[in-house]
């Protein structure tokens, strides 16, 4: 008997996820570029294309069964067309960024060079250069001056004696522009990698190693002489260092610096909106942080606004950004005022959105939102639907450098589980949280103090509960200003939920009084 063979059913081939993200004017743009090729739509590739745009899944037999193309061939047919999908999105009017415009130009002077028409490809190049220094593209504006001193040594413009010495100047002001942007870039990265492999800095040796580590790598430069894209890296690279320290004050500082310098530049918010976004999304979060609930909640009303009037272009990667920041710092929001009901109506918009988005969200991000929605249902006492979005976390078996997420998953966990009263489950829950905190190689005292304080719990006669929650509280409030250990409080609120118990009151009422007082 002939085996069968195995159904492929993979999600991620690069291909079939281009297609699902094709919006309905880029697929009519390629039908548009298919049928100018000429000949080409009974195409192979093109019959392809149409195949998968109809699966559901990605389904490797189906294609073959098709005859469209062998199992041999498959692989070919496939590069084939992503190069044609990829030529055809550069041709759409949506992609046709200032980058992309600039490097037209040059590639059209390239042209003209190799013909021998250097007149022609100098004044080519002149207007991209140009254009290039308008808008901060100082790497391509490079590229186009060393081709102008290739040109210049073939075809002397002799109506202008100081040429040469005008593009070894130029070359050299932007070689060393290039190179503050690319320390200052590198510098960012290195710290975003410090966060990845060992997060925020948890003691003082730490918190020195950090700053050693930033002060040594931070090239030296005059603020003066900087454009927006080197200051556009410095405040990025001051905003991870200050995230790593947890110097919450200072990252608002430079997140506020960051978002000043798009005020200064307006344009470079179409040029440039991920930085933007991204940029928004630090402030946001920095005053979250600090709890200022006023000027939060204010930055927050200003960043719908801008996305309602179109202030931000929208593509699938700002979309994707969008939903991601406007969805966490709304629910954050609700946090800091205490009103968790009223927030409940985000639950659906952000689930059914995370269906619509999961092929190209990353799943860190994913799990990031239902902690979020775990946390709202835990205010709003909804514990079993708070349990039921926590597991979605704690069953989560590719979570790569998010130990602290599943630690505090897990110990918000046992906290829903208590209120719920289910012992059979909580005494299972222990020994999971104690499994997994075993493997935890920093943990902080405030999760190794809390569990052992929970865990005492079981044993209390209901009688003594109450004075047993004061204890608890007295023992971790000391660490809610603790330069290392405050953080653990950003993740989940245990101090408000010990004053909630001990005063027999909810959540909610504890954290809108605490606001109250704040705003006063």
């Amino acid at each position: 008997m002939k085996k069968s063979t195995t159904l492929v059913n993979n999600q991620n081939d690069t291909l079939f996820v281009l297609i699902k993200s094709l919006s309905k004017s880029e697929k009519r743009q390629f039908n548009l570029y298919v049928g100018r090729l000429g000949g080409n739509t009974d195409a192979k590739f093109f019959s392809l294309f149409k195949l998968l745009e109809k699966q559901k899944n990605y389904n490797e037999q189906q294609i073959i069964d098709s005859g469209i193309v062998t199992k041999v061939q498959l692989s070919n047919l496939k590069a084939h067309l992503y190069r044609q999908l990829l030529i055809s999105l550069r041709l759409n009017p949506s992609h046709q960024n200032i980058r992309v415009q600039i490097r037209e130009q040059l590639d059209f002077a390239t042209v003209l060079y190799q013909k021998g028409l250097y007149k022609q490809s100098l004044r080519l190049l002149d207007k991209a250069k140009t254009m290039a220094i308008e808008n901060e593209e100082k790497n391509i504006a490079y590229e186009i001056v060393e081709l102008e001193k290739v040109i210049e040594t073939q075809y002397i413009t002799r109506s202008i004696s100081t040429r040469a010495d005008e593009l070894s100047t130029q070359a050299k002001e932007l070689s060393l522009q290039n190179v503050i942007t690319s320390k200052l870039s590198n510098l960012s990265l290195q710290l975003y990698s410090i966060l990845l492999k060992s997060g925020y800095a948890k003691n003082d040796e730490e918190f020195e190693q950090i700053n050693s580590y930033f002060d040594d790598r931070l090239p030296t430069y005059d603020i003066s002489t900087l454009g927006f894209r080197e200051k556009l890296w410095l405040y990025k690279a001051y905003v991870w260092k200050s995230f790593l320290t947890q110097d919450f004050l200072m990252c608002y500082k430079y997140a506020h610096k960051w978002m000043q310098l798009f005020k200064e530049y307006p344009k470079f918010i179409s040029l440039h909106p991920v930085f933007y976004l991204k940029g928004k999304n630090y402030l946001l979060e920095a005053l979250f942080f600090l709890k200022q609930k006023t000027k939060f909640s204010q930055e927050l009303a200003y960043f719908k606004e801008e996305i309602e009037q179109q202030k931000i272009p929208l593509n699938s990667n700002t979309e994707l950004l969008i939903f991601q920041y406007t969805s966490a710092n709304q629910l954050h929001l609700h946090f800091m005022q205490g009103t968790f009901r009223e927030g409940e109506y985000l639950v659906k918009e952000i689930t059914e959105k995370i269906e619509i988005y999961k092929p190209l969200l990353d799943h860190h991000h994913i799990v990031v939102l239902y902690y979020k929605i775990a946390c709202l249902y835990f205010g709003m006492g909804e514990n079993r639907l708070c349990i039921q979005y926590l597991a979605k976390i704690i069953d989560s078996k590719n979570l790569r450098g998010a130990e602290d997420l599943q630690c505090f998953a897990r110990i918000l966990n046992l906290i829903a589980h208590y209120e719920c009263g289910l012992d059979y489950h909580l005494e299972r829950q222990f020994k999971d949280t104690y499994k997994f905190l075993l493997k935890m190689e920093n943990l902080q005292a405030v999760q190794k103090e809390f569990i052992v304080s929970i865990r005492a719990l079981s044993d209390v006669f209901p009688h003594e509960i109450k004075r047993e929650f004061k204890k608890i509280h007295t023992r971790l409030q000391k660490f809610e200003h603790h330069p290392f250990e405050k953080r653990a409080f950003l993740y989940l609120d245990i101090l408000s939920w010990l004053e909630s118990k001990i005063e027999n009151t909810t959540v909610a009422e504890i954290i809108k009084r605490k606001a109250s007082k704040l705003t006063s």
